[in-house]
C-alpha cells in the first residue's frame, strides 16, 4: 500500500511539473501527461530529455544582444526600411497600416524594399544557381542546413567548398547536428583538412544531455560574400532531385536574394555560427554596401524557441485573419494550433477562399496522419484540401490575396512554431506574389481534392489512428 501511495505521489509530481513547466501551451502538456500516464515511471525522464521547454534557455538569446547591435551598426546607413504602405510598391498595402506595423514589429528584420528575389520552383535550378554563386565567391561563403548528404549532390557541393577555401575563400558550414547526423566523418575531415570551418548545431549526444534533444535548426542559409542569399525549404542532397525510389519526384521552391535583404541572412547565420561554435563574427566585410536597387519588398522572419515571442505563429496568424479574398498554402506537414485552426475558420466562413495542398505520399506516417487527423474539422467549415499526387511536396509557401507570399523553412505545425529554429522570407511584391500564385494552381494540377463526404467515411480504426496521432501531434 505504501508503495503504490509513493508511486502515485510521483506521477502527481511528474504531472505537476510538466503543467507548470508547459503553462504556455496546453496541447504539449496534454500529450506529455499522456505519456506519462502510458509509463509512469519513465514519464519524468522523457519530458527532460525530450521535452524540457526551451523558455529555461533562453538566455543564450540574450548572448547574442551585442552581436546584433555590433551588426545594426555595419548596415546602419546601408539598408532601406519600408515604413509605410507606399513604400512596400503593392497598393494593396494601403489600408493595411496595422498588418504593416506588426510585421515591422515582429523580429530583428525590418521590411526593406531594395532587393531582387528570385523564386526557383526546382531543385535543379536552385543548386545550379548556388553552385554557381559560390564559385564566384571571392571572400568568404556561409552555408547552413538542416540536411546535408554525403552524395552526388553533396560531393559538388563539397568540392566547391574545398577549391574556394584552397583559394583563400573563408568558407563555413552550419549543419543540424541530428538532420545531418549521417553526414560522414570523412566527408567532414575532408573539408577540415582543406581549411572549411564546420561545425554542428545542438549535436545528438549533446543535446540529449542537455535536454534540448527536441530542439532543431531547421534553417537552410547560403550567403555569398554578403551580397548573394539563398533560403526556402531545400536542404542538400539527391533526394530533392527527385533521386530517392521511394519518394519520387520532389516539389519544393528556394529563393536567390540580392539586396538589403542578404544582410539579415548573414545576420542569421552569424547568430547561430556563435551559439554552434562559440566565435562572435561581426566584422564589416560581411555586410558590404551593395548595388542592388531592385523594387522586391522583403522581410525575413526568423523564429526559434529562444525568442520572447513565437514570431513563425504570429506572422501565420496575423498573415491569415487580414486576408480579404484568398488563402492557399502547400505545406508537407500541416499540424496547426488552436489560433490557426480558428483563423482558417473565420477566413472561410468570411468568404475567403482557402485551399490547402499536402503530400498524397509521406515521408513520416505518424506525422501524415497526425495531418490528416485536423482536415475533418476544417473542411466542415469550407478548407479546401488537396493531396498532390505527382512525387512529395516539400514546399513551405503561402499566398494572401495579392497582398504577401511566404517561402521558408517553416511548416505549418507546432514544431516549426514552437521547437525549431526557422526562417521564413516575406515577400510584398505583387508580382512575385502572382507568381507563387500560379505555381500554385500549376500544383494544383497535380493534385486530387479530398473530398469531405469519402473523407468523413474513412473506417473508425483509422480514426483512431489519427485521433491518437493527433494527441502526440504538439511533440511531432
Amino acid at each position: 500500500m505504501k508503495i503504490f501511495a509513493v508511486i502515485l505521489c510521483i506521477f502527481i509530481a511528474e504531472i505537476a511539473i510538466i503543467v507548470i513547466s508547459e503553462f504556455r501551451r496546453p496541447q504539449r502538456a496534454l500529450a506529455w501527461i499522456c505519456i506519462t500516464f502510458c509509463c509512469p515511471p519513465l514519464g519524468l525522464l522523457f519530458y527532460y530529455f525530450l521535452g524540457r521547454d526551451y523558455w529555461q534557455e533562453r538566455k543564450l538569446g540574450k548572448r547574442c544582444v551585442s552581436l546584433l547591435r555590433e551588426i545594426r551598426a555595419h548596415v546602419a546607413g546601408k539598408i532601406h526600411r519600408v515604413k509605410n504602405a507606399a513604400d512596400t510598391g503593392n497598393p494593396e498595402f494601403e489600408g493595411r497600416k496595422e498588418l504593416l506595423h506588426l510585421l515591422s514589429g515582429l523580429s530583428d528584420s525590418p521590411i526593406t524594399n531594395h532587393n531582387t528575389c528570385q523564386v526557383l520552383s526546382s531543385a535543379q535550378e536552385a543548386y545550379k544557381l548556388m553552385l554557381e554563386a559560390m564559385e564566384h565567391a571571392l571572400e568568404h561563403i556561409h552555408i547552413e542546413f538542416y540536411i546535408f548528404r554525403d552524395d552526388g549532390i553533396g560531393r559538388q557541393f563539397q568540392e566547391i567548398m574545398i577549391r574556394k577555401a584552397r583559394q583563400g575563400v573563408r568558407v563555413r558550414l552550419l549543419c543540424d547536428g541530428l538532420g545531418s547526423h549521417k553526414l560522414s566523418r570523412g566527408f567532414v575531415n575532408t573539408l577540415k583538412s582543406a581549411g572549411v570551418q564546420v561545425h554542428f548545431f545542438l549535436p545528438p549526444l549533446t543535446s540529449l544531455l542537455g535536454g534540448r534533444f527536441n530542439y532543431r535548426n531547421h534553417r537552410k542559409i547560403l550567403v555569398v560574400d554578403g551580397l548573394t542569399g539563398f533560403t526556402g525549404g531545400m536542404n542538400v542532397g539527391d533526394d530533392y532531385l527527385g533521386k530517392d525510389p521511394k519518394m519520387g519526384f520532389w516539389r519544393d521552391t528556394h529563393l536567390r536574394l540580392e539586396g538589403d535583404s542578404v544582410y539579415h541572412l548573414q545576420y542569421v547565420f552569424l547568430k547561430d555560427w556563435r551559439l554552434a561554435a562559440g566565435d562572435t563574427m561581426s566584422h564589416p566585410r560581411f555586410f558590404p554596401v551593395h548595388n542592388c536597387s531592385g523594387p522586391d519588398g522583403v522581410q525575413m522572419v526568423a523564429s526559434g524557441p529562444d525568442g520572447a515571442i513565437d514570431v513563425t505563429q504570429e506572422m501565420y496568424f496575423a498573415s491569415l485573419c487580414a486576408a480579404k479574398r484568398r488563402i492557399w498554402i502547400t505545406s508537407p506537414y500541416f499540424i496547426p494550433d488552436p489560433t490557426i485552426c480558428r483563423a482558417l475558420k473565420n477566413a472561410v466562413l468570411s468568404g475567403v477562399d482557402v485551399r490547402i495542398i499536402i503530400p498524397a505520399k509521406p515521408d513520416n506516417k505518424l506525422v501524415y496522419y497526425a495531418s490528416l487527423s485536423y482536415l475533418e474539422n476544417l473542411q466542415d467549415a469550407g478548407v479546401k484540401f488537396y493531396r498532390y499526387t505527382k512525387g512529395f511536396m516539400h514546399a513551405k509557401v503561402m499566398v494572401i490575396d495579392n497582398l504577401l507570399a511566404t517561402v521558408g523553412s517553416a511548416n505549418l505545425d507546432m514544431r516549426s512554431f514552437y521547437s525549431n529554429f526557422e526562417l521564413t522570407a516575406v515577400l510584398l511584391r505583387p508580382e512575385a506574389v502572382a507568381g507563387l500564385a500560379e505555381d500554385f494552381e500549376e500544383d494544383l494540377k497535380h493534385s486530387e481534392y479530398i473530398d469531405p463526404q469519402k473523407f468523413r467515411e474513412r473506417g473508425n480504426n483509422v480514426k483512431l489512428i489519427q485521433g491518437l496521432c493527433q494527441l502526440l501531434s504538439p511533440l511531432l
